[in-house]
């Protein structure tokens, strides 16, 4: 009969617990997941040893043959530090973007200016006054720390927040026109991504959809012949991820303004992305502002603080106060409303608009939206350099790019760029290396296209030594 197994001379749990190295990992992760962990590399540890001996039909090894005791703890150690460091890693994480699109919705949008990243860190740290007047020793309200910057660089007579600019529109359609119709062209009955539809959102807020014009024709005749006994507002809707060419018509927000009035509705006008200052003076197309908006006329309008605008992810409503306090008050407001985090971000964002000159230099999304050819091709350069060192046999060039703006920010428009395009090889394809590259330490992200992992380099500015010196610790040394 055969001597006593391999797989059964593993150290007991206890055992190996009491060992320096588990001691101290213990120490750092916690001993419940360490002790989850251990049994788990010991069953499978028992279980590889056991599936040996039957393969191999030979007489069982000695302790000596397994391993000593302080080899057998190392291997131990090793695999349950590996898992330990998988489970731990954070899911959410910071990665490199050099897709081109540089308002990326998967990617986080807009990063975050620093005054912006401070305020945040402030009153996480402890108490705030997030719904506490300072001034009468009352409760206040949240929004008020950031409604007058709104109001100032806006020029509405009120303000209110939400958690997106989808969960604005809802709100507002679902305070202004509840039970009641709403007025909008079929060219602007756009779906934004993730098969969200304005007409899907409009029937959540519990107002009906009123289609006018064609897709590519609405006169003003055709809102004023749709407006009925239950109309309760005229809305229009900024395209946000297309645009339509050709034979059109579409009728400005002030003529809208202009009916609406007449019949004594509302005109609810969605930006989208939203701005606040005139994109021509960063060399970017023109987009209308939502100070413009309200000067057209409209009651009410919505708009994302995360794209263009360069801050957290929010959407702001505003206009008319007999309308915000109408919004503000709706039930659904508290299930939207922002936390004192994202409250603190938009304030120190909104003040940096109060110096437009310095926004460029200030808000790190225009900043990259407003870059040079010559800062960008200067980047691609020094990232070509640290690539051709890190991956030697590989085809490694720079091309001229096109970079989007992204998040449903002037769809159509795209900013000259420069890419550093690795090809791929018969060793390994350009899908092959965009997996290696999302294995780094900090994630990688690039686009694949001609069999090539092009790396766009607009978004890549102020971590572009961060990002060579990975390259070269991570990259280089599995090529040696």
């Amino acid at each position: 009969m055969p001597s006593q197994s391999r797989h059964i001379q593993l150290p007991s749990v206890d055992r190996v617990l009491q060992s320096k190295r588990f001691v101290e990992l213990a120490r750092q992760y916690g001993r419940d997941s360490v002790v989850s962990e251990l049994r788990n590399q010991l069953e499978q540890t028992r279980k590889r040893l056991l599936a040996e001996d039957q393969l191999n039909e030979q007489t069982p090894a000695t302790s000596n043959e397994a391993g000593t005791d302080e080899s057998i703890l190392e291997i131990l150690h090793n695999d349950v530090l590996a898992s330990l460091i998988r489970e731990f890693t954070p899911s959410l994480r910071k990665v490199f973007n050099l897709t081109g699109t540089i308002l990326h919705t998967n990617l986080g949008r807009a990063p975050y200016p620093q005054t912006a990243i401070d305020a945040m860190v402030k009153v996480s740290q402890g108490a705030c006054n997030l719904e506490f007047d300072l001034q009468t020793g009352q409760r206040g309200r949240r929004d008020d720390h950031v409604e007058r910057w709104i109001c100032k660089l806006t020029g509405a007579e009120a303000a209110t927040t939400v958690n997106n600019n989808a969960a604005a529109v809802l709100l507002t359609l679902n305070s202004i026109a509840d039970g009641k119709n709403v007025i909008v062209s079929r060219g602007e009955l756009i779906e934004i991504g993730g098969s969200f539809r304005v007409p899907a959102i409009m029937k959540k807020a519990g107002c009906k959809l009123r289609e006018t014009g064609t897709t590519n024709r609405t006169h003003l005749n055709d809102y004023k012949d749709a407006i009925g006994k239950k109309t309760a507002a005229l809305m229009k809707v900024h395209t946000s991820n297309y645009e339509i060419n050709g034979f059109t018509k579409s009728i400005a927000a002030s003529e809208l303004a202009e009916l609406a009035k007449a019949y004594n509705i509302a005109l609810i006008d969605d930006l989208g992305s939203g701005t606040l200052v005139d994109l021509t003076a960063f060399g970017l197309p023109y987009e209308r502002t939502a100070r413009e908006a309200l000067q057209d006329g409209a009651d009410v309008i919505t708009f994302s603080g995360d794209k263009l605008l360069g801050g957290p992810q929010c959407g702001i409503i505003a206009g008319r106060r007999n309308l915000i306090e109408l919004i503000d008050k709706n039930p659904m407001k508290r299930a939207m409303r922002l936390d004192k985090v994202t409250l603190a971000a938009l304030e120190a964002v909104l003040t940096l608009y109060a110096s437009p000159h310095h926004l460029a230099e200030q808000v790190p999304s225009l900043r990259l939206l407003s870059r040079t050819d010559d800062e960008i091709k200067h980047t691609a350069n020094a990232l070509k350099q640290a690539l051709v060192s890190a991956l030697p046999d590989f085809a490694i060039s720079i091309s001229a790019s096109k970079s989007q703006i992204g998040s449903g920010a002037l769809p159509t428009k795209t900013l000259d760029s420069y890419a550093v395009a690795i090809e791929g090889n018969s060793a390994m394809s350009a899908s092959a290396l965009a997996t290696l590259f999302r294995t780094l330490s900090i994630p990688l992200i690039g686009r694949i296209s001609q069999n090539a992992l092009w790396l766009d380099c607009r978004s890549l500015q102020h971590d572009l030594g961060e990002l060579t010196n990975m390259l070269q610790l991570e990259l280089a040394a599995p090529q040696q």
